[in-house]
């Protein structure tokens, strides 16, 4: 049986989750993690099991790099860690494992499950995909080289979390040994037998399955391979699409038969679709059109989706957003056109600024502020942003906005926006010039991409 790896969390950033230096009510979640960590450890370790964890101390790309430095293939590794959001009703347990991969899933599920028997008061968010984490993917669930799960085990701004944790944290630890031990057991390979003679038998090299490819609905004629779970395809499909190989990390690549495979998961962060049949054991690739090539981050164009796919987008995200804004899609999908910016960006930008409309302690949803817009006027009411008539104007302010800092063009409308004014017109044509202008968030834009990646996945688009 190998060994778990455990890491507290770690500095910088990864999606939502924060630096861990934070101080949230007097109390750094990096000292509430390496508690828990603790008390799992002990557990396990009462149990027989073999631990490693690496230092809090280490970033997300160090503590990747001590783990995979060290790590054989019956290992597994486990991050924890807190989430903070805008609202302070968001609470309970998810763990995150990586997107397409029913294996993984399953493991995840039984992980929260014996966590949330453990302390029924958790509210059990379940098992969820990478993908749909606020910048697309984690690196704890791709990178690391052996089955590795990221769990987030409350919300830090959740005071009924934060105390649960405190009050109950033994509690917690069981149940996270519980899962883990589960997870280790299922994992363990059979020990090599050896002979009366005290020598060990001929171990035959390991061998993965093979697994189809279908790439743009055609069938690709190599093959690709399954990996403890996670599909790779030949490195040579990766340069014959066009792509930099080199932006795929290496952590993501293995050799086998003196072939170099690459996980295919990596290949949603180069705008290509991959979805795992395992009934039929084929790995659907679709590469986004070559018209959206260079154009997917371009704030002035033309949108790709329709008015039903934005819609079904917001259902398939916050189904009770549509209650009181299913006319969002048409009137940013039309406010858009009119100035001539991409309506599939700003509609995927709000979503990021509001959270799917269930906005935050910032902006209220009554002034519809669709994008957190400041108020422009000096006073003290301007802290709670502006404030707009109704969604139409909202949105329009929030198209005028945009296009005051991608364009130098005029409007064709009155203006609305509060600060159209006040930007330095045309300085950020592209997604990438709004981080550190729009938002402090240094991720900012990847966050935005990644939900027109989801966007047009679920649109069928690529």
């Amino acid at each position: 049986m190998g060994k778990i790896f455990i890491s507290a969390g770690h500095g910088g950033f990864e999606g939502s989750f924060r630096d861990l230096s934070e101080i949230v009510s007097g109390v750094t979640d990096t000292a509430e993690l390496a508690a828990t960590r603790d008390l799992v450890i002990a557990e396990l370790r009462s149990r027989g099991l073999a631990i490693a964890s690496s230092s809090e101390d280490l970033n997300l790309t160090e503590a990747i790099a001590w783990i995979n430095e060290r790590a054989t293939k019956e290992d597994v590794a486990l991050s924890l860690h807190f989430d903070i959001v805008n609202s302070t009703e968001m609470r309970g347990a998810t763990t995150y494992y990586i997107t397409n991969n029913a294996i993984r899933k399953r493991q995840a599920e039984i992980l929260t499950n014996a966590i949330t028997k453990r302390v029924p008061e958790i509210a059990n968010r379940g098992a969820k995909a990478d993908a749909i984490a606020s910048i697309g993917s984690l690196s704890f669930c791709r990178q690391i080289s052996i089955p590795s799960m990221m769990l987030e085990l409350a919300f830090s701004n959740s005071s009924q979390d934060r105390l649960l944790m405190q009050t109950r944290r033994r509690d917690y630890a069981i149940g996270i040994a519980d899962g883990l031990q589960a997870w280790i057991q299922e994992t363990a390979t059979t020990i090599p037998v050896f002979t009366p003679s005290n020598r060990p038998q001929k171990i035959k090299p390991t061998t993965y399955p093979e697994i189809n490819i279908n790439l743009n609905g055609q069938s690709y004629e190599e093959k690709g391979i399954l990996v403890v779970g996670n599909v790779y395809v030949p490195a040579d499909l990766v340069d014959r699409l066009g792509f930099d190989l080199s932006q795929i990390p290496l952590n993501c690549r293995i050799r086998y038969q003196n072939i170099v495979y690459v996980q295919a998961i990596s290949l949603r962060e180069l705008n290509t679709s991959v979805f795992w049949d395992s009934a039929t054991r084929t790995l659907y690739l679709k590469t986004i059109f070559k018209v959206f090539t260079g154009q997917i981050d371009q704030i002035m164009g033309v949108g790709n989706t329709s008015e039903v796919q934005l819609l079904m987008f917001l259902k398939n995200n916050n189904e009770s957003a549509l209650t009181n804004y299913g006319d969002l899609p048409h009137l940013y999908r039309e406010e858009a056109a009119i100035e001539g910016v991409n309506h599939d960006i700003a509609f995927c930008q709000m979503c990021v600024e509001t959270n799917f409309l269930r906005f935050s302690q910032s902006v209220e949803p009554e002034q519809n502020n669709f994008a957190n817009l400041g108020s422009g006027i000096s006073s003290a009411k301007s802290l709670s942003g502006a404030s707009f008539t109704d969604q139409r104007t909202g949105v329009r302010a929030h198209i005028q906005h945009l296009k005051a800092y991608a364009s130098t063009a005029p409007l064709f409308q009155s203006v609305v926006s509060p600060r159209f004014q006040l930007v330095a017109r045309g300085v950020a044509p592209v997604a990438s010039k709004l981080t550190g202008r729009w938002s402090i968030d240094p991720l900012y834009d990847r966050k935005i991409l990644a939900l027109i990646r989801r966007l047009y996945e679920s649109a069928g688009i690529f």
